[in-house]
C-alpha cells in the first residue's frame, strides 16, 4: 500500500501586502557549462495557480506548463543570464546577483520590494528586499522566478546540444552528472564550460 504523499503548505502570496513586490530566483549555480540565468517575476494580486510550485518539485512538462501562464499572466516578467566567462572572473555567487540585479533592471514595471531565493543578495537599487531561504517553496513569487529561470536556461542549454553532443546537454543541462563529468575528462572543456570549476570522478569503491 503506497504511502500518501505529505501535503506541503500552500505558498504565500506576498511578504509586503501593500507593495508592488517581485520574486527573484536563479538557476544554473552548480552546474559545469552554461551561463547562471535568473528571472524576476511580478504576480498580479489575486493570482491562482493550483500546480504552482519550487521548479525543482516538478516534472519538465508541468514547468513547460507553468512557463506559459506566468508569462501571460504576470504583470511583468524578465529573464537574464551571466556568460561562462563573466562566472570565471567574478566568482559563481557574485554572476548569480548580477543576474537578479540585470532581470530587476529589465522589468517594466519598477518593483517596491523584492523577494529573493536565499541568504545572499546585493543591490546599488533603493529599492527593499528580503532574503528568504528556500522562498521558492514558500512564494508565488519566488517560484514563478524559479520556473522561467529554470525553463529559459534548460531551453539555451538544449540549443547548444547538437554542438556538443558528447556532453548530453539535452539531459543534463550542464550538471555534473556522471557522463558529463567523464566527457569532460575525455574531451576536454569546451568554450561554454567554467574554466574555474574542477572536474573529477571519484573511483568506485573496491574497484
Amino acid at each position: 500500500m503506497k504511502k500518501p504523499k505529505p501535503k506541503t503548505k500552500p505558498l504565500k502570496p506576498f511578504l509586503k501586502r501593500t507593495k508592488i513586490e517581485a520574486g527573484c530566483d536563479e538557476a544554473g549555480r552548480g552546474c559545469l557549462a552554461g551561463p547562471v540565468f535568473a528571472a524576476a517575476v511580478i504576480l498580479p494580486k489575486g493570482f491562482n495557480e493550483p500546480l504552482l510550485n519550487d521548479s525543482k518539485v516538478l516534472n519538465e512538462k508541468q514547468r513547460n506548463q507553468l512557463r506559459i501562464i506566468i508569462e501571460e499572466k504576470a504583470l511583468s516578467w524578465s529573464v537574464k543570464q551571466v556568460s561562462p566567462m563573466m562566472i570565471d572572473r567574478i566568482n559563481i555567487l557574485n554572476a548569480s546577483i548580477r543576474a537578479m540585479n540585470l532581470a530587476i533592471d529589465d522589468l517594466s514595471t519598477r518593483p517596491e520590494h523584492i523577494l529573493i531565493d536565499g541568504n545572499r543578495f546585493e543591490t546599488k537599487k533603493k529599492i527593499s528586499f528580503t532574503c528568504v531561504i528556500k522562498g521558492d517553496s514558500k512564494f508565488q513569487s519566488i517560484a514563478a522566478a524559479s520556473i522561467l529561470a529554470k525553463t529559459h536556461r534548460d531551453e539555451y542549454m538544449l540549443r547548444l546540444h547538437p554542438k556538443f553532443p558528447y556532453f548530453h546537454w539535452h539531459t543534463n543541462k550542464g550538471y555534473p552528472t556522471l557522463h558529463h563529468r567523464k566527457a569532460v575528462l575525455a574531451h576536454g572543456k569546451s568554450k561554454h564550460h567554467r574554466m574555474t570549476f574542477s572536474v573529477t570522478v571519484q573511483p568506485r569503491l573496491f574497484e
